[in-house]
């Protein structure tokens, strides 16, 4: 990226793919992570996490997985959208149970089973982890819900753990599923970041980038960036990179209000946004207030 040895960065600080080298510990992520590794030690069977979209469940995802130790095995599902047999054939191929790619369903769900078996015996833990749920069609879900009746005496074969928007909650109430509704034990929604906790979760990304300089984002910067962005992950490192180069472009090494302006105007999502925001004066000047004197001197 061309910016980086301006800033002294040693990688791109604000990519939006998930890496857990920049895990920000915020108290929503904190609270989601530890209730996901309680409700997993304790062996509960179906666990779910919610969000908005941007919010992080992806990111969570990973760094709940690259928390459990060996005594785990972990399938990762990103993309449920699959119908059942399809669901069942990735499952095995992500758990290394061999099956022939032409099996029956039976021959797939005893092979599954005795698969589970021997994880079971070696006392190794089954997790499955399926990000954006509120994809996955119906019977597909409850195809996993039958599969996570499977159980011993002592604990269930499968654990099962589901990520999704907002809008899995419509399709978990359908009248179809409310079993597996049932079996959720324990579940979590995710918040946005507050705006203390925006500030520092762009240092951190900085630092984690190899920045050792000065603060880099202005606090009229860091006010329209969290105004516009409303703390969601994604928007702000979508903006916070932007911000950067519109910075980096006039030679400069602090973003300021107008640099965070430029990567709003540029950012076709939060452009249509920011016009009806001008439309509304009363707002816009509310908006000011509160900002004060910062945003009359903002950096050129």
């Amino acid at each position: 990226m061309m910016y980086l040895k301006h800033f002294g960065l040693t990688e791109t600080p604000f990519s939006i793919t998930p890496d857990t080298s920049f895990y920000f510990a915020s108290h929503s992520y904190q609270e989601g992570l530890n209730t996901l590794l309680f409700a997993i030690l304790s062996g509960e069977g179906f666990i779910k996490i919610t969000g908005e979209v941007g919010t992080g469940k992806t990111l969570l995802c990973r760094k709940l997985m690259s928390s459990l130790d060996a005594s785990f095995k972990v399938a990762y599902v990103p993309n449920p959208y699959l119908e059942p047999h399809s669901l069942l054939m990735t499952l095995a191929q992500e758990l290394g149970i061999t099956v022939a790619t032409d099996v029956t369903q039976h021959a797939l769900l005893t092979a599954l089973t005795h698969g589970l078996l021997d994880f079971a015996r070696n006392d190794i833990k089954v997790v499955v982890c399926l990000d954006e749920v509120q994809a996955m069609p119906i019977e597909t879900l409850e195809a996993l819900r039958l599969l996570s009746n499977l159980e011993t005496e002592k604990r269930k074969l499968l654990q099962v753990v589901i990520f999704g928007q907002p809008e899995l909650e419509v399709k978990l109430n359908h009248a179809s599923i409310r079993q597996l509704k049932q079996r959720i034990t324990f579940e979590y929604q995710l918040d946005r970041l507050s705006h203390d906790e925006m500030q520092y979760y762009l240092n951190h990304r900085l630092i984690i980038a190899g920045y050792q300089g000065s603060r880099i984002f202005s606090s009229a910067a860091l006010t329209l960036l969290y105004f516009k962005s409303k703390g969601v992950p994604r928007l702000v490192n979508i903006l916070a990179h932007k911000s950067l180069l519109a910075a980096y472009g006039k030679g400069k090494h602090q973003v300021g209000f107008s640099d965070v302006f430029a990567a709003i105007t540029d950012t076709r999502s939060i452009e249509s946004t920011w016009r009806k925001l001008r439309l509304n004066s009363f707002t816009l000047s509310v908006f000011l207030s509160v900002c004060g004197s910062a945003f009359l001197a903002f950096p050129k």
